[in-house]
C-alpha cells in the first residue's frame, strides 16, 4: 500500500539519490586529480572528498521532503527548532564549536600539512612530533617515542607553533599507518 501510494516520489527519490551519487563521484575524482597535480597532501585530498559528501547529502535531506510534498513553511518550521536544540546544545559545549571552527580556519590557511615536524609551545606541556591527521575537531602528533598525541585545533591556533622539518615523513608511510 505505501508504495503504491509514494511509487512516483520514490522514484523521483531513487533517481535524485543516484544523480547525486553520479556528482559525488565525478567531483571527488576531478577533487583528487586536480589535488594530485597542485601538489595537495593525501590527507587533506581525503577530508576534503569527505566534505563534499556531507554536503551532498546535506542537499539529498533538504529535496527529499520536497519531493513528498512537504511545504517550505513547514520546513523551516522543523529546522529552526532543530537549529535552536542545536544551538543551545552548542552553546553549552562551546570548546566542540571552537575546535570545528578551529578546523576549518586550520583546512583553509593551516601553514603546517601532514607530515609535518613541528614543535607546540605550550607552557605546560611543550610537544614535539610529526603531524599524522588534521582532523574536523583535533590534530594527531606522532611524537618521537611513538606515542599518539591528539591536541585541539582550537589549542593549536592559541599556542606558538615552530615548523621543524617540512614533509617528514612523506605521504605513502601515512597510508601505511
Amino acid at each position: 500500500m505505501f508504495f503504491e501510494t509514494y511509487k512516483i516520489e520514490l522514484i523521483k527519490t531513487g533517481f535524485l539519490l543516484l544523480t547525486l551519487l553520479i556528482v559525488r563521484f565525478v567531483l571527488t575524482t576531478l577533487i583528487t586529480k586536480i589535488s594530485r597535480k597542485k601538489g595537495i597532501n593525501l590527507a587533506r585530498i581525503h577530508l576534503i572528498n569527505r566534505y563534499v559528501s556531507v554536503t551532498l547529502f546535506l542537499i539529498a535531506l533538504i529535496i527529499i521532503p520536497f519531493i513528498f510534498g512537504t511545504e517550505a513553511h513547514d520546513l523551516v518550521v522543523i529546522f529552526s527548532s532543530v537549529f535552536a536544540v542545536i544551538g543551545i546544545g552548542l552553546f553549552a559545549i562551546w570548546s566542540i564549536l571552537s575546535n570545528i571552527t578551529s578546523g576549518i580556519i586550520m583546512f583553509f590557511s593551516f601553514p603546517y600539512k601532514v607530515g609535518d615536524k613541528i614543535q607546540i609551545h605550550d607552557k605546560d606541556f611543550p610537544l614535539e612530533g610529526i603531524i599524522e591527521d588534521i582532523r574536523a575537531f583535533q590534530l594527531h602528533l606522532r611524537l618521537e617515542n611513538g606515542d599518539l598525541v591528539t591536541y585541539p585545533n582550537n589549542l593549536m591556533l592559541q599556542r606558538a607553533v615552530t615548523l621543524i622539518q617540512k614533509d617528514a615523513i612523506d605521504d605513502d608511510s601515512i597510508a601505511d599507518i
